[in-house]
């Protein structure tokens, strides 16, 4: 359950100004890589999955997240993801897309290096996980001690990502306490999937990160856009289907996912594997299943983008 703070509330010469994260759907971008022993990313494709990402009206973008295989990646091509992005962005002439990058590291030295690297790449906000190669050793006061220091530090906005047990939380309870206890302008709460992100709107919650945006970024918005039209029952009812879909990208795994997306936008099959030693997604079985399990959605975002285009 990824929560946006505002990161200027302690301000000491070096951190950024306050800003709330931005509300709506947010798509946390696959990376994809080719079948060299090196694995480097296959650009040509990425910029073909980012161009449909920037195109389909997403309210934001995230880089080297979770989807994104954030730890695999080197800070420079981090940075280059980044200006990919703002150049695909710029001439789609969305010059203003919000652009997440994810961080990683083992100290808060490195976070904070990965944080001024994200504001010199053009990035708006980053994504801030834990430092947790010491997990056994950071109690509550030193992971909240953490997170502030990263934030009185950074020259970016800091969007805590909550990612207990290597899972996304989905907390509805979470979102609720955080939502009752802060307005949205000062510290809001996102969903980390789009299964329930009607429960996190009608709780306080402010939209989602969802890799179901991967393939289907139309119906994810359109589910926001109709609760925040006050149109619940037809929202509820395109929940309902996206909640089947999104079964197929949590139980397939990141492998599962790049392989689903590829398959069904018609991307390479050399460009669908994670970095390795990630497993690569080649069970038939496995494959038809998650197939048919996300394409439930197809027909509505076929419907959406024929609409977007007239």
């Amino acid at each position: 359950m990824p929560s946006a703070i505002e990161n200027g509330l302690k301000s000491n010469g070096h951190s950024a100004a306050a800003k709330p994260y931005p509300p709506g759907v947010h798509v946390p971008s696959l990376t994809f890589f080719d079948s060299s022993p090196s694995q480097e990313i296959d650009w040509d494709t990425q910029r073909k999955h980012i161009s449909f990402i920037v195109r389909s009206g997403v309210h934001g973008i995230v880089l080297a997240g979770t989807n994104g295989e954030a730890f695999p990646l080197s800070r420079t091509e981090k940075q280059e993801l980044v200006r990919l992005t703002r150049k695909i962005a710029t001439e789609e002439g969305r010059l203003e897309l919000p652009i997440t990058l994810g961080t990683t590291g083992t100290s808060t030295r490195d976070v904070l290096a990965d944080c001024s690297a994200a504001k010199e790449a053009g990035a708006d906000f980053v994504l801030v996980l834990v430092a947790s190669f010491f997990h056994f050793a950071l109690n509550k006061d030193a992971i909240c001690e953490y997170f502030e220091e990263v934030a009185d530090h950074s020259p970016l906005p800091v969007l805590i990502y909550n990612f207990p047990s290597v899972l996304t939380c989905g907390s509805i309870a979470k979102v609720t306490r955080v939502a009752a206890s802060h307005k949205p302008q000062d510290f809001s709460v996102l969903a980390g999937q789009s299964d329930w992100l009607i429960p996190a709107l009608s709780v306080g919650g402010t939209g989602c990160i969802t890799g179901v945006g991967n393939l289907y970024p139309r119906a994810c918005v359109a589910i926001y856009d109709l609760y925040q039209a006050g149109r619940f029952e037809e929202a509820q009812k395109l929940q309902y289907t996206l909640a089947v879909c999104e079964l197929g990208f949590g139980e397939g795994g990141i492998n599962g996912t790049k392989w689903v997306v590829a398959e069904l936008l018609g991307y390479p099959a050399e460009a669908r594997d994670c970095r390795r030693p990630y497993p690569r997604f080649v069970s038939k079985e496995r494959q038809q299943w998650i197939l048919d399990q996300v394409q439930v959605l197809e027909a509505e975002e076929t419907r959406l983008s024929k609409s977007a285009a007239r």
